[in-house]
């Protein structure tokens, strides 16, 4: 054996025991009579010693020249330490060892192995096999497998069955860009990775398997960012026989469920939200409730007074920031700058003080007066010492500019507490979205998703106001899942296909498989699919999914360690019936 005991696990109850560890240098300290080294492996760190006078020449030397990462085997006696580390659970002991194995040496890694390192980005990203034995790293994988076994667990205990659906499948026009891969014994013809199971979990649903999950991989070759991977991973579920509540019902049972075992967090009720709500009070389809700062319309307080940038406007609206009053001039003129930015977008600001003494102070004093303000203030439900911030422009703009000012207010004044987890259901999303490049309706979330059956009437009349049996869950302004009741008979997802611009052609080589699966007794069915990485990365309290993944791409999509994606060879393209035409 090349251990007797983990580096975690030695207390004082093991003092004069003979143990055999195995492990990594973390780092050597030697005091030339004297050396201590800090064996780490994946349970933890221990602490060997080796002294003058009792340990011999030739092993005292042996650990002097041991160096950082270095691979080696102590046997020894655990002793109890003089002076004792109270900051890890083995500080009471350490090992005076008597024999010593270095089993590999290493060169000196390109970048400190320690929870604080000095290794940028770009450079741990490089060497991520060195990056993962840091304990901050390996913690977070440690969480994303507690919170794969738990989700088992609950799902097991519902009468779910994990069900594994195929990889490579048929490219389908809906959605984001697919991944393909060339089949040489069909040349000319293509595979395309999953960007999610959609149809096969619908099939296993008119297959009889009335409780379907997977934690499965999925592929979208879409513009990446911090809680983007072109690779990722969801708790896919589907269930037969539901209604929407039954579905949320469930799966706020599932969250629930994670946050106590996993973060011993007792979840507070989660609300409902419309989809036209969270647009209308907070300007996007996931607000971040642990703050209030709602949005207040003023259209019928603030036109009409000659202020044309407002006149002429479609909205004017704004939010107040609590006890923000006391923000400078020049703190009130960068933040103007900072809504004026290109990712913004929009061309100024108004603010009103809210003083101390009861006083307003606006930037607009000239067009309204203290009364006209006053009214404002009683609007936004404002008091002495609050800040009033107001935007205006056309409705869809202005909404989302506020809501990125929301936000950054939000942190600014440190309302967003990683610590608190407000969920929330934002449901009734529009059916279609209307798209002004190829100028036609789209589904907002996929062409599978069901109407309310009161709304079918208007997608000949108005597609645009059709809402979904859709629902998202959403955490701290972030969405973590969504998902539907789908549709399950064939008339209707042959309308669906129509009001999406398919022909029926085209409608038949690529789903024909799914509509003629309805035909043979289809149940009516609905199912979610969670952000598996970033439920994580809410969970671990990141802004980031990378690091909840063992080996992530960077922001063009690239594994740096293996240099992924590579050419490969003519002899290959060849076989698979290839010829590249690279654009210069």
């Amino acid at each position: 054996m090349y251990r007797s005991h983990n580096c975690g696990e030695l207390r004082l109850d093991h003092v004069n025991t003979q143990v055999t560890l195995a492990g990594w240098v973390q780092r050597v300290r030697n005091k030339g009579g004297l050396i201590w080294v800090d064996l780490r492996d994946r349970y933890g760190l221990t602490q060997l010693i080796f002294e003058e006078g009792s340990t011999a020449k030739e092993l005292l030397d042996k650990a002097g020249s041991l160096g950082r990462e270095f691979v080696i085997q102590a046997k020894g006696t655990v002793i109890e330490r003089t002076s004792k580390n109270d900051k890890i659970p083995t500080g009471s002991i350490e090992v005076k060892v008597a024999e010593l194995e270095v089993l590999n040496p290493a060169k000196l890694p390109p970048f400190l192995i320690e929870d604080e390192t000095d290794g940028g980005d770009d450079l741990r990203m490089k060497y991520r096999y060195l990056d993962l034995r840091r304990n901050v790293v390996r913690q977070k994988l440690q969480l994303r497998h507690r919170m794969m076994q738990e989700t088992r667990k609950y799902m097991d205990a519902a009468q779910f069955i994990e069900v594994e659906t195929p990889v490579l499948i048929k490219s389908t026009p809906e959605g984001a860009r697919d991944f393909v891969v060339p089949s040489r014994v069909n040349p000319g013809e293509f595979y395309a990775l999953p960007q999610s199971p959609q149809t096969f979990k619908q099939l296993l649903m008119v297959s009889g398997f009335d409780r379907y999950f997977q934690i499965v991989k999925c592929f979208r070759d879409e513009d990446l960012r911090a809680d983007r991977q072109p690779e990722f991973t969801q708790i896919d579920c589907e269930m037969s026989f539901v209604t929407q509540e039954d579905v949320l019902s469930m799966f706020e049972g599932l969250t629930r469920h994670l946050f106590k075992e996993v973060k011993g967090v007792e979840l507070e009720e989660v609300g409902r939200m419309t989809f036209a709500d969270a647009m209308r009070f907070y300007g996007n389809d996931k607000p971040d409730l642990r703050f209030d700062m709602r949005f207040v319309e003023l259209n019928d307080l603030a036109k009409g007074k000659g202020f044309g940038i407002f006149d002429q406007a479609e909205l004017v609206v704004g939010i107040c920031a609590k006890g923000a009053a006391e923000y400078t001039r020049k703190q009130l003129d960068a933040l103007t700058e900072w809504v004026k930015r290109p990712q913004i977008g929009a061309k100024g600001m108004v603010y009103v003080k809210y003083n101390t003494d009861g006083s307003l102070k606006s930037t607009v004093d000239k067009f309204y007066g203290q009364e006209d303000l006053t009214a404002w203030a009683d609007a936004f439900g404002a008091e002495p010492g609050d800040l009033m911030l107001i935007l205006s422009g056309d409705t869809k703009v202005v909404r989302k500019q506020l809501s990125e000012l929301r936000l950054k207010m939000g942190e600014d004044l440190g309302l967003r507490d990683r610590t608190v987890f407000k969920p929330l259901w934002v449901v009734d999303f529009p059916l279609l979205e209307w798209d002004e490049e190829t100028e036609r309706y789209h589904a907002m979330h996929h062409p599978f998703t069901s109407p309310k059956q009161e709304d079918i009437p208007l997608l000949d009349s108005n597609p645009g106001e059709v809402r979904a049996n859709a629902y998202d869950l959403v955490i701290n302004g972030v969405e973590i899942g969504g998902g539907s009741i789908r549709i399950h008979d064939r008339a209707t997802q042959q309308l669906m296909f129509k009001h999406l611009g398919f022909s029926d052609e085209e409608a038949q080589k690529q789903f024909g498989f799914l509509m003629e699966a309805f035909e043979y007794g289809a149940p009516p069915h609905g199912g979610i699919a969670f952000g598996f990485d970033r439920l994580c990365a809410i969970f671990g309290g990141s802004d980031s999914i990378r690091d909840y993944i063992a080996f992530p791409k960077n922001n063009s999509g690239r594994d740096v360690m293996i240099d992924s994606p590579s050419t490969i060879a003519d002899e290959q393209l060849q076989e698979l019936s290839i010829q590249l035409a690279l654009k210069k």
